[in-house]
């Protein structure tokens, strides 16, 4: 296509300002993944350990 000139240096500075904020959102999920991965997941309730079973609930491991 004539007429055009060689990139503009505004264009060249829009897309090395992209790129970096693509990289520092790239770095951001990988931190949060990483951190996901240490931290207890408060949503899941757990049952206490300490009260004992009752051998005729369902939840038994060894009830009828």
């Amino acid at each position: 296509m004539p007429g055009r000139g060689p990139q503009t240096f505004k264009k060249r500075q829009k897309e090395q300002e992209r790129k970096e904020r693509a990289q520092e959102k790239l770095a951001k999920r990988l931190q949060r993944k990483s951190e996901r991965g240490t931290l207890p997941n408060p949503a899941v309730e757990q049952e206490p350990l300490d009260r004992p079973l009752d051998p005729e609930s369902p939840d038994h491991p060894f009830g009828s």
